[in-house]
Parts: C-alpha cells; sequence; structure tokens
C-alpha cells in the first residue's frame, strides 16, 4: 500500500510537470486539440501502466514523449478521424505575436514532412539535445542532425519566397 501511494505520488508530479509539453506535442503532430487531448490522455494512461519500467525516474520526459509518439501513431492505425478545419481567428494564438504571423508559421512547419517536422519540434519545443531525439526516434544521432538542417532549409525556403525582394528586371 504504501510503494503504490509513493508510486501515485510520483506519477501525479510527472503528469503536472509535463502534461502541457506533452500537449503542445501531440497539438503539432496532429492539428487537433481535441485528438492531441486524447492523445495525451491514452500516453498517460500507458505511463501509469508501465511505469516500473521506467529506467530513469529523474528524467521521465523522453519516455514519456515517446508513448506519445507512438500513440499518434496508432491513431492512424485504427481509423481515420473526420477533422475539421478551424478558422485562423478560431486558434489559440499567443498575444503578443501577430496571429497571421503565427497561422502561416504554423501552417508552413506543418507542410514539413513528418521525418522532418518531428525533430525539429522535438528540438524546439522540447528542447532535446540532438542525442535525446536520436534515442527517441530510433535512429542515429547523425540522421537527426542531417533531418535538423533540411527542416530549417526547408523552413527559410517556404518562409522567404513571400518575404524576399524582388531582383530588378525580373516580376
Amino acid at each position: 500500500m504504501l510503494l503504490s501511494l509513493g508510486k501515485r505520488r510520483a506519477f501525479d508530479q510527472v503528469v503536472r510537470a509535463y502534461s502541457s509539453d506533452l500537449y503542445r506535442f501531440a497539438y503539432w503532430l496532429c492539428g487537433d486539440r481535441f485528438v492531441a487531448e486524447d492523445v495525451v490522455q491514452e500516453a498517460f494512461v500507458r505511463a501509469w501502466q508501465r511505469w516500473d519500467q521506467l529506467r530513469d525516474k529523474a528524467t521521465p520526459k523522453p519516455w514519456l514523449l515517446t508513448i506519445v509518439r507512438r500513440e499518434h501513431a496508432r491513431l492512424y492505425e485504427r481509423k481515420r478521424f473526420d477533422y475539421v478545419d478551424d478558422a485562423p481567428e478560431d486558434l489559440a494564438i499567443a498575444a503578443d505575436h501577430d496571429p497571421l504571423e503565427m497561422f502561416e508559421l504554423e501552417q508552413v512547419i506543418g507542410n514539413l514532412p513528418l521525418s522532418l517536422r518531428e525533430p525539429f519540434l522535438l528540438q524546439t519545443l522540447g528542447g532535446f539535445s540532438c542525442a535525446e531525439i536520436a534515442e527517441q526516434l530510433e535512429t542515429t544521432e547523425g540522421a537527426i542532425m542531417v533531418r535538423l538542417t533540411r527542416a530549417r532549409q526547408a523552413l527559410r525556403g517556404l518562409m522567404g519566397e513571400s518575404d524576399r525582394p524582388r531582383k530588378r528586371g525580373t516580376q
């Protein structure tokens, strides 16, 4: 009984500490807030069931993000959801940014292939190193570095197309 109480407290602390990070990652993966909430909920259920298998209880975030990524993949194994596009004004966007620019940035990032978007978001939103991302995505650190470079190049290209001034004589 005492052991399960300690386990429950430790898990509750982890849920409180990382639920917002997991939600942001899930939202970037699927683009739907309700699906993201479901993915995070399922991830926490799986994490609770396998809590004893966590090797390093001091750093559960990479383990939890891996569970979220796998739960997101399971959605597409089981069934397809009907998605509804939200209007830009309905999106929850930080008030200190231009909503149109934030929407455009989300669209550009969303257009990246998943193989580039996933490591990019893990690094920018999650703050993970290349080695940690490689471990989570079960690949090499070199492959992650290449993916991050390609993601940044693609983003520069996509963002720069609309901002780049035209040369004289071209239209």
